[in-house]
């Protein structure tokens, strides 16, 4: 049995799903929000027995952790829904209690082959460790500086024409009362216009700043174990608030997207820094200079994939499927 802890909305679990459903193998998604509405769940451990079993009450499907044979932790949410209103301190409680739950569950199974790992897909995700890990594997990073002092930042710059200015974790803000998300998409500035910023500008967060580099196009390149799915993005047709610093601004603009040759080189090295990292999967995003060079900007350890394999026809969902039926053969 594969176990799929993921939420109600993301639409990535359902074709590879369907493509495990389709060979025989039996798999359990686990939709986390409805943690305490859709599921009974029991965890039992005595001198003789440890182990847990989930039902989903919706379809009567059943999985008892020992017959789980793989795992795809696949970005799951607090559990929030509730089968019956109390007060919102109660209810706060309560949402709690299934959230412990759940984190114990993700890490009770964390021995089990995985994509996705509630160990070390947030230790992966930090942007410091990124850019250590890849300068050990020999890939070319930009030049870096995180600081929350404007002295810092300022005389990292001056060494630059143009830097790139980035967040560090959330790349989104969810206003309540507006209802509405605002994006941090990566900002193309001068160093010189860092010298009005006031100083608490800087001190009241964590700046990341990186020196700009010229591009010719971009890759994201996902990878499934050792398997490469490499996709380039034609950013450099777009205006510059339209997706050509930062191209999560062009889908509306015609963006163009095609199948790449990724040079085996720089594959052996993405797959040295997953294996580091404690990975199976990664979405790397890549500069390719005018020049030629492959310059490293970051690897999502959970990242999006969909859309590249319905942009490109490239079998990324089977390549899931594959790792999740035969984990040892991936």
């Amino acid at each position: 049995m594969i176990l799929v802890i993921t939420n109600k909305e993301d639409s990535h679990p359902t074709p590879v799903i369907q493509l495990l459903t389709a060979r025989g193998i039996s798999v359990f998604r686990l939709n986390t929000e409805a943690l305490l509405t859709d599921y009974e769940f029991c965890w039992q451990n005595d001198a003789h027995h440890c182990d847990f079993t989930l039902t989903n009450i919706r379809n009567g499907l059943s999985v008892r952790g020992s017959e789980v044979t793989a795992v795809w932790d696949r970005r799951p949410e607090p559990p929030t829904e509730l089968p019956l209103q109390s007060t919102e301190v109660v209810d706060k409680h309560n949402r709690e209690e299934a959230l412990g739950f759940l984190r114990f569950l993700r890490y009770y199974l964390k021995d089990v082959p995985s994509i996705g790992s509630i160990v070390y897909d947030r230790v992966a995700a930090s942007k410091m460790l990124q850019t250590a890990i890849a300068q050990q594997v020999g890939l070319s990073v930009p030049d870096t500086c995180f600081s929350n002092r404007k002295a810092d930042i300022v005389c990292f710059a001056n060494q630059y024409e143009e830097i790139i200015l980035k967040s560090i974790e959330s790349d989104n803000i969810w206003n309540d009362a507006k209802e509405e998300e605002y994006i941090f998409y990566a900002q193309k500035a001068s160093s010189s216009s860092l010298h009005d910023v006031p100083e608490e500008a800087f001190t009241q967060t964590v700046s990341y700043v990186q020196n700009y580099v010229s591009k010719a196009y971009e890759l994201r390149i996902t990878m499934v174990g050792c398997r490469v799915f490499a996709c380039k993005i034609d950013s450099q047709c777009l205006d510059e608030d339209k997706g050509k610093t930062d191209w999560r601004q062009g889908y509306d603009y015609g963006l163009k997207y095609e199948v790449y040759d990724l040079p085996q080189d720089i594959a052996d090295k993405c797959t040295r820094f997953l294996q580091l990292m404690h990975l199976n999967f990664g979405a790397f995003d890549f500069i390719v200079t005018p020049s030629g060079e492959y310059v490293f900007l970051e690897c999502n350890p959970n990242g999006q994939w969909l859309w590249v394999e319905l942009e490109t026809g490239m079998k990324i969902s089977k390549a899931i499927a594959d790792f999740l039926q035969n984990p040892e053969n991936s």
